[in-house]
């Protein structure tokens, strides 16, 4: 498999070049924090409460900092070793950002009073609610209809690039190298297969059809709505459309040893802890003898007691349920219980890496 496709398509000896790239998230991360700032301005106005969140200190926010400047800079060196095209650096879904940013503002109120009341069961009439587990039955972060309506799936990558500072892809594309590294090692045998479990709106797959062109992608999701909203953004992609199955990832509907490498971005965190050990089962089972599978989640406090106090305020101001027990949580237990080999693990910004392989 090309590995390196892109490593000369631009000349990154620019300096000009780098620095648009740093200039772009910097102007993403000063958005982020304006609306976060004003729409807590806003809430607090509107449906005063009592502080729900811990001050962060000075060596806190200095972390941070240094974290984000961190994760750029590995984006950036990616990207210039050829992992992927230097062009995807300065990829956003701009439209789509000015379209439905002001529908989150008018839905902002909804998440708010939902919030205060603590109701984390609101979903359209329409929804067979009994079609999913109970576990999946919730709106996460307070966002309205969960992640069961085509709102939802229009309002989530917005969120989610304000909630982490327009980094999202960033973090999302740190799951390339560890693949293409382990291929390098380790040539997969054609056809190259990569499934990517809980896909959401596609947005990873798409950073790994940049990253691998000539693989064969697969993505599985249990939200109709969000694996259309996928299939809408996969579709303006050159090369084969990836495969995107409505399922639930405890039981993934694919033979044994099927896929050359896995990954997993920001699901486990939102799993009760026996089903994230079923889910790593299931991925064990459809991933071949060799391969490799790579998740990205949130950072953990057992591995970053000083930080605990951001996770706490994330824990505090939205709804998620299994969070608390996620960052106590050793996955490096579960994967070995599934019968996978932790080779590294890594961490970039906000986000944790375990990159696993199957023993041949």
């Amino acid at each position: 498999m090309l590995v390196a496709p892109f490593v000369s398509e631009l000349p990154f000896g620019e300096e000009m070049l780098h620095r648009g790239y740093q200039a772009l998230q910097w102007g993403k991360n000063m958005f982020a924090i304006a609306h976060k700032t004003l729409s807590a301005r806003l809430l607090n106005t509107l449906f005063p409460t009592e502080e729900r969140t811990q001050p962060l200190s000075p060596e806190l926010q200095a972390w941070i900092k240094e974290r984000y400047e961190a994760l750029l800079q590995q984006d950036w060196q990616d990207a210039a070793a050829g992992l992927y095209p230097p062009t995807l650096l300065f990829d956003a879904p701009w439209e789509e950002f000015l379209r439905f940013y002001p529908v989150l503002w008018l839905d902002l109120p909804h998440m708010w009073q939902r919030a205060r009341s603590r109701r984390f069961q609101d979903f359209p009439k329409d929804v067979r609610l009994e079609d999913y587990p109970q576990y999946y039955r919730q709106n996460f972060h307070y966002q309205t209809d969960g992640y069961l309506s085509e709102t939802s799936a229009n309002l989530y990558d917005v969120q989610v690039e304000l909630l982490f500072g327009g980094t999202a892809d960033a973090m999302r594309r740190r799951v390339i190298a560890p693949i293409a590294q382990h291929f390098v090692t380790h040539p997969p045998t054609p056809p190259v297969r990569i499934l990517d479990v809980a896909c959401g709106t596609g947005r990873t797959l798409k950073q790994l059809r940049y990253g691998f062109p000539g693989a064969a992608l697969f993505g599985i999701d249990l939200s109709p709505t969000y694996l259309r909203k996928a299939n809408s953004l996969l579709a303006t992609q050159t090369g084969d459309l990836p495969q995107l199955i409505q399922g639930n990832a405890e039981s993934l509907p694919y033979v044994d040893n099927y896929f050359s490498a896995l990954t997993c971005v920001f699901l486990f965190h939102e799993l009760p802890a026996p089903v994230r050990q079923n889910v790593m089962n299931e991925c064990a089972r459809v991933l071949q003898p060799g391969g490799v599978f790579v998740i990205c989640d949130s950072i953990q406090a057992l591995d970053s007691p000083a930080q605990r106090p951001m996770m706490e305020n994330f824990a505090n101001l939205f709804h998620e349920p299994f969070y608390r027990n996620y960052i106590e949580d050793d996955l490096n237990i579960r994967l070995e219980k599934a019968g996978l080999v932790v080779k590294e693990i890594q961490h970039h910004f906000m986000s944790k890496y375990w990159v696993a392989v199957k023993p041949s």
